[in-house]
């Protein structure tokens, strides 16, 4: 099992996802997907929004809906950070209409090509994607209304970074709806040392109680980190040879698989 060094994050995880772009049916730890459909119905998307999206948009990639909780407003301007093939980017496209934008950012060239493939193919006029790092952000300041992103800034190796971004790229008064996953308690030194954890959102996932001061140093207020449920992307019973070899590993693999949620964060950037 591959060990994890600052170094090779960034390099590991943008290779993994660029097969996974290229790989129909694949999941973001390797094995084949329980089912993109599936998937997406169990952390709230509808049945409406699923079939609203071109083909090939909907990766099951995420933990949440952060669509659904952004409230976005017809003529705002949303920032997605990472994007992947585009699935959250054409939703927030219907609700911010004709007079709004939606930026889709992913440092994956492979990414970047399907979304735009797929955007082409939906006819989403109101849509753009850029390449680039979640950590420095390929968006002017004070631009966007609201930052959305689905299962990402877990990771990054560098969620300073990515925040402090999130505060730059904001107008004064925007605000983050945000899905990720957290921990509720350190991880075991084997799962933590591990890349196939960490591209699968584990290893990489930051304690509850860490999240929210990361939010503050950056200047964000009204900051809220809402546990929802024991996260989907890795089971008990899981069939993925990757996590099947960690949790052999662990004393207690349901007690570590307990400990692993998803989050809604929630903030805005003050007006002065």
């Amino acid at each position: 099992m591959s060990v994890l060094t600052q170094d090779s994050v960034k390099e590991t995880v943008k290779k993994a996802y660029g097969q996974i772009a290229v790989e129909e049916g694949r999941g973001c730890c390797g094995a084949p997907s329980a089912g993109n459909v599936v998937i997406s119905k169990s952390i709230g998307y509808s049945e409406d929004e699923l079939k609203s999206v071109p083909d090939g948009s909907n990766l099951g990639l995420g933990c949440g809906n952060p669509t659904a909780i952004a409230c976005l407003k017809p003529g705002e301007t949303a920032l997605d950070l990472g994007s992947g093939a585009g699935f959250d980017c054409f939703l927030a496209a219907r609700q911010v209409g004709e007079t709004g934008k939606v930026i889709g950012v992913d440092m994956t060239p492979e990414m970047i090509l399907k979304a735009r493939t797929n955007a082409e193919k939906g006819g989403y006029a109101n849509v753009e994607f850029r390449q680039g790092e979640i950590e420095n952000l390929p968006v002017e300041n004070n631009f966007v209304d609201v930052v959305i992103s689905n299962c990402v800034i877990n990771l990054s190796s560098d969620k300073q970074a990515v925040y402090n971004e999130i505060y730059r790229v904001l107008k004064p008064g925007g605000r983050i709806m945000i899905s990720d996953i957290a921990l509720k308690k350190s991880l075991p030194e084997q799962v933590l040392k591990s890349v196939e954890a960490y591209v699968g959102c584990v290893s990489g996932a930051l304690l509850l109680d860490e999240y929210s001061h990361i939010l503050k140093r950056a200047g964000l207020q009204q900051i809220e980190v809402t546990p929802k449920a024991v996260s989907s992307c890795v089971e008990t019973d899981s069939e993925d040879p990757i996590f099947s070899e960690l949790l052999k590993e662990v004393d207690n693999p349901k007690d570590l698989l307990n400990s692993i949620v998803s989050v809604n964060v929630q903030a805005i950037k003050p007006l002065s």
